[in-house]
């Protein structure tokens, strides 16, 4: 009965998301729902991403947490629309809380969406919310392991941002071990290198970035 109950939740999610991607590419927005575990630096990520396509790219965020508003308003802060949504308790964002807020993002003004989801190396990866592609944060704080614990958000993902990276002096975690298993899950997965913190390697992110964007 629960395997019953499973897919048809699932089921009436792609609906709604089929709904989504039809509204952002009449829009010609190219969205992007951003994964990672808690504190692995999305919302700092962001920050740098916009900043380096200020002038480029129009950029609009949706934050998805399960209560406050703290990422929002660092994000507003830098002069894009935002909008926040709390599940309350759920751990991922589904296609129908976003269909519930795509009428305060201008989409017609937007060439980029980020969809920063609730912070989970689980739930996220198994909901579509109408998205071009998901992108996986890994911090290395998180230790090399994951790829291989957590198979689903790399199987998922289209890009991996591996962050923290001048941090990893202090670490036991290898960025290779990293690379390969990651890989090995996903042959065609694009992995970037970065520091949120000193901004290294946030223009080969970007530049990646703007060669998809539909401007």
């Amino acid at each position: 009965m629960k395997v019953k109950v499973v897919t048809r939740i699932l089921e009436a999610n792609e609906r709604i998301a089929a709904e989504n991607r039809r509204l952002f590419d009449e829009a010609k927005v190219y969205v992007i729902n951003l994964m990672s575990a808690p504190g692995a630096g999305k919302t700092s990520l962001l920050e740098k991403t916009i900043k380096e396509l200020n002038g480029k790219i129009k950029t609009a965020v949706i934050e998805g947490d399960i209560a406050g508003t703290s990422d929002a308003e660092r994000i507003g802060s830098l002069g894009v629309p935002v909008i926040q949504i709390n599940t309350g308790g759920a751990c991922h964002l589904d296609a129908n809380m976003i269909s519930e807020v795509l009428g305060e993002i201008p989409l017609k003004e937007t060439n980029l969406l980020f969809v920063e989801n609730v912070g989970n190396l689980v739930c996220p990866a198994e909901f579509a919310i109408g998205e071009d592609i998901k992108a996986m944060l890994l911090s290395l704080t998180e230790g090399d392991d994951k790829p291989l614990k957590y198979p689903l958000m790399f199987q998922e993902s289209s890009a991996l941002i591996i962050n923290k990276i001048d941090l990893l002096p202090h670490t036991n975690a290898s960025i290779d071990k990293i690379k390969k298993d990651a890989i090995s899950l996903n042959p065609l997965l694009k992995i970037f290198e970065v520091s949120c913190k000193t901004g290294e390697g946030i223009s080969k992110w970007t530049d990646w970035l703007t060669k998809k964007v539909r401007t």
